[in-house]
């Protein structure tokens, strides 16, 4: 852990934690609130869904103080302490008094919703209003403190959701090296998987997805432009889902490029994900490609049904799979179950013309990402001096022993050499892509095969963490989705030697709600998700393995 977040941690938690206190009028005055004390003393908040949570405050077992106190308490002593999962980066000095006046609305019978009182995380690329900056992980964006709320943010905070603080990340969101290990940033350190704290989490919202995992928030937001949602939320053992880009406003976070960045949920349970997507979505007049979200949003609680797979066809992307003998044993037995379920499997062979697509992906991300950048970058508080990518990059090699200990800067130096993205060949072959890996991609093999959705193994168990040659990733199902701007559920199916691996669930523009319905079906039905016990390193036959209980030395 640096040095910064250990200091702006310790100085939130404590600050937090001495309101619970009780400095409002008449606070632990009544006998009324001594027996709420007594009986809240005992709660035990892991695995609690969100309709669990609002059960219990509707029954007064527990309040939104509570959940904040819990919640902080499990971070002190798993994230900073213990394990020292390193997963959170901030934590909100106001969410106690937030989680305050929204106890005092339940009390007065005002209800905002099923969200009334959760507390969530934010990937730390995400702005809130609170008094936490947003930095991507870098020293660079240490003091953007902008004071604003991402529409994604302001949409949760209506709906009565606690800002808890913020998630580390793989920095910059993973587009800075292709040598980098994901779950790193300069700020946090390296995010740690609770299944073995050896193995990598996965990224770049590493820190969202262990979170969940380990019971520190009740939800947390993270960020995908290709894997970055699904790939640690399988890797951990939660639920993450990359909506169709479009559906959810990506103002006021730090970008890559418009064509495929999305905001979505990480969760324990697809229904927590269902009922987070319910309050996200929607049309925000400063981000065109949200024109349609207001006429396209669904109802996402409502449309879960543990029957969903029934009669339902599915197309098993061959291409996705092959790379690990474990893994594809495993998904084999998913498919038993779904067909279990009701569902017709097909085999997909291959998609022609697939190996294309992620080539032409990089010099997309690569093009967008410098113009993208800049412009949002003219958009922080003057505390932020590096106001362009050439500025980070001047940034970066005069902070080289601080952000470049283990892997460099290649992408950002290429991006910054690249031609604008308004010229009509860049314009040409980036709507030829899209094209490729939607309606040429996706579309084709569900028309061609007669089949619903596509599924797939997410990706592989986690690897063993690496910072000198950074990231061993086996495969992956998450660039034909990415790219077409197609949503991706992925849904715990199981583990292999106690880690975790999920069920990829892909399918056309705007079927979120079908997506979301099968990995519920499927959820309901297997019921695989573990909460974690945070072994030192994976759980092999015949070993005793030891549990962390003191901090191990922090990368440098």
């Amino acid at each position: 852990m640096t040095r910064t977040r250990l200091v702006l941690l310790m100085f939130a938690i404590s600050f937090t934690l001495a309101g619970l206190a009780g400095c409002g009028p008449g606070a632990d005055s009544s006998a009324t609130q001594k027996r709420s004390s007594r009986q809240q003393a005992g709660y035990a908040v892991e695995e609690k869904t969100v309709v669990a949570l609002q059960d219990d405050m509707r029954a007064g077992r527990v309040t939104a103080v509570k959940l904040v106190e819990l919640y902080l308490s499990r971070i002190h002593d798993l994230d900073q302490n213990g394990p020292t999962l390193r997963s959170i980066l901030s934590i909100n000095p106001r969410a106690v008094e937030d989680a305050r006046r929204l106890d005092e609305e339940r009390a007065q019978g005002g209800v905002r919703g099923a969200l009334h009182g959760i507390p969530i995380l934010l990937k730390d690329n995400i702005e809130s209003a609170d008094p936490l900056p947003t930095t991507g992980g870098s020293l660079a964006l240490k003091d953007n403190l902008t004071g604003r709320d991402a529409p994604v943010v302001a949409r949760l905070r209506q709906a009565g959701a606690v800002v808890l603080g913020k998630a580390n990340l793989s920095e910059w969101a993973n587009f800075r090296s292709l040598h980098s290990t994901s779950g790193w940033s300069a700020l946090g350190g390296l995010t740690r998987n609770p299944y073995a704290l050896d193995r990598n989490a996965c990224g770049s919202s590493a820190g969202s997805a262990v979170a969940v995992a380990a019971n520190l928030a009740a939800l947390a937001v993270g960020t995908e432009t290709d894997g970055s949602i699904t790939c640690p939320a399988a890797i951990n053992g939660v639920v993450g889902f990359k909506p169709t880009v479009g559906l959810l406003s990506r103002r006021y976070i730090i970008p890559i490029s418009t064509m495929q960045d999305t905001a979505g949920p990480m969760t324990r349970t697809v229904a927590d994900a269902a009922a987070m997507l319910n309050v996200m979505a929607g049309t925000d007049a400063q981000d065109a490609a949200t024109v349609e979200a207001d006429a396209r949003k669904a109802d996402y609680a409502a449309a879960l049904s543990p029957d969903a797979l029934r009669g339902r066809r599915l197309g098993v992307m061959r291409s996705a799979m092959g790379y690990l003998p474990a893994l594809d044993a495993a998904f084999n037995r998913a498919v038993d179950q779904l067909k279990a379920a009701g569902a017709e499997v097909v085999v997909i062979e291959k998609l022609e013309g697939q190996s294309a697509i992620e080539p032409r992906e990089m010099t997309v991300l690569l093009t967008d990402f410098r113009t993208e950048l800049n412009a949002y970058l003219a958009t922080t508080p003057s505390t932020v001096t590096s106001r362009t990518l050439k500025d980070l990059i001047a940034f970066n090699r005069a902070q080289a022993q601080r952000e470049m200990p283990f892997f460099g800067q290649e992408l950002w130096e290429q991006s910054e050499m690249t031609t604008t993205n308004t010229t009509a060949d860049y314009g040409q072959m980036r709507a030829g892509n899209k094209k490729a890996a939607g309606p040429e991609g996706i579309d084709r093999l569900l028309r061609e095969h007669k089949v619903d959705a596509l599924i797939a193994p997410t990706t592989s168990p986690a690897w063993p963490n690496d910072l000198v040659n950074g990231d061993h990733i086996l495969g992956g199902a998450s660039t034909l989705a990415a790219v077409a701007g197609y949503p991706h559920l992925t849904v715990p199916m199981g583990q292999i030697h106690g880690l975790p691996v999920g069920l990829s669930f892909i399918g056309p523009a705007w079927s979120d709600a079908m997506i979301l319905a099968l990995g519920y079906a499927f959820e309901q039905r297997t019921q695989a998700r573990q909460p974690p016990k945070f072994p030192a390193t994976v759980d092999v036959p015949g070993t005793v393995l030891p549990v962390v209980s003191t901090p191990p030395a922090s990368p440098k």
